[in-house]
């Protein structure tokens, strides 16, 4: 993890999510520079806002630390609801697709 991971990664659940800096310091309770600040290592953040965080981006606290969660906008999409509806066949057709176009 580099030395803003933290930062870099709030910024990017956030712009997934289409939601400005100052949008979402405000729904936390918080002045507006708020999340901004965090971004851009002047403001540490405690156990407690990270947690609001957590909870108001609709992530949890460890897939927020996992780098290899690239897109967690999708995390509770309408296309994963789907999926979970498939047989294990159709489910396996699906990954085989996947598999082609994220190799392409």
């Amino acid at each position: 993890m580099d030395d803003n991971f933290f930062g870099d990664r709030l910024r990017l659940l956030r712009n997934e999510r289409d939601i400005s800096a100052r949008e979402m310091s405000l729904a936390l309770g918080q002045n507006e520079t708020y999340i901004n600040k965090i971004e851009n290592k002047q403001r540490t953040v405690s156990m407690s806002s990270f947690f609001k965080i957590c909870d108001y981006l609709n992530v949890s606290p460890s897939d927020f630390f996992n780098e290899q969660i690239k897109n967690t906008a999708y995390k509770d999409s309408t296309l994963l609801k789907k999926i979970q509806k498939l047989t294990v066949k159709q489910a396996e057709h699906i990954e085989l697709l996947l598999d082609d176009i994220l190799n392409n």
